[in-house]
This record gives C-alpha cells, structure tokens and sequence, in this order.
C-alpha cells in the first residue's frame, strides 16, 4: 500500500521544495519545476498551502481549519484528506 492509499490523520504532510507559488486575484496558483506542471490551489488549497510550509499533521491540520472556517469535522476531514493525496500523488507534497 502506497503513502498516497494509507493518508491518515496521524501523518505530517508539508511542502516539497521546487515549487514556484504565487497568489492571483485571491487564489493560489503553482508552477512545479520538478514536473513542469501549472496548479491552481484555488483559495482554500492555499490556505492549507501556507499551513504546511513546516511539518504539520493533518490532524493538526484539519483542527486549524475548524477553527477558522464553519465546516463538520467529518466534511473537513475528507476534503483535506483528498486535496493532499492529489498533491502527494503529484509529488507536491511529502507526507510521512
């Protein structure tokens, strides 16, 4: 089983370096060296984005979040899990 199939709360995820970001009318918009690939984060990617510059856990992660937006845990945690096993997949981002 891959790290992107096993994402759980307890992980840390944080940023791969080589990475050009840069905000756009309010969005986050990326250009990875490493792939050659243009990503859009949208706003709220670049909220969580900017949370994992240095190590974080998702659960960490997930409880930050909740605290600044009104969403359901269960909303939330599933959201967060499926944008960062895009980014992993993507090699964007090291979870471990």
């Amino acid at each position: 089983m891959s790290k992107v199939e096993e994402l759980s709360l307890r992980l840390t995820v944080k940023q791969m370096e080589g990475n050009i970001v840069s905000d756009m009318n309010g969005e986050k918009v990326m250009l990875s060296v490493k792939n050659g690939k243009y990503y859009n984060l949208g706003t709220m990617g670049g909220v969580i984005w900017d949370q994992i510059k240095e190590p974080k856990s998702i659960e960490g992660l997930i409880a930050i979040l909740m605290e600044k937006y009104e969403v359901e845990k269960h909303q939330c945690e599933e959201q967060i899990i499926a944008f960062l096993r895009q980014l992993v997949e993507e090699g964007l981002v090291e979870a471990k």
